[in-house]
């Protein structure tokens, strides 16, 4: 996966959020459109709610189609088996309530959490989808 999006309330909040709790390098923010952050090798892209829902920003000769998304999104974070513990920590520390936290079945485990905006956000070890720990 090249890039995610999920859409926010507010950017500022937003930044606030991904940045000191997840630790998340900013790439870029227009505060009336998007944050971008890396992750991983990919990205990460917050849009402000509202603010893609129509074409019209054109780049490089082309115009970047609408979207947008109703309701919460979700997005998963790879952890390792051996944070598990630091994130519960660190989630209870900065006054984020574990929404649940599943040990699937098939192996791996995962932390849910809501974003200011109510995005369903998760991390989860890589074993959820079967893929090695390292």
């Amino acid at each position: 996966m090249l890039e995610t999006a999920l859409y926010v309330d507010d950017l500022l909040v937003a930044e606030k959020f991904y940045t000191s709790l997840l630790g998340l390098q900013k790439h870029s923010i227009d505060p009336k459109r998007h944050l971008f952050y890396y992750c991983g090798s990919g990205m990460l892209l917050l849009f402000q709610v509202g603010a893609t829902n129509h074409p019209g920003l054109v780049i490089g000769g082309g115009e970047i189609p609408a979207h947008g998304a109703v309701g919460p999104g979700h997005v998963a974070f790879r952890i390792w088996a051996s944070e598990i513990e630091l994130w519960r920590s660190r989630l209870a520390t900065a006054g984020v309530p574990l929404e649940t936290e599943i040990v699937w079945p098939q192996g791996g485990h995962s932390l849910y959490f809501r974003d200011p905006s109510g995005n369903s956000l998760e991390l989860a070890t890589p074993q959820l989808w079967g893929f090695p720990e390292a």
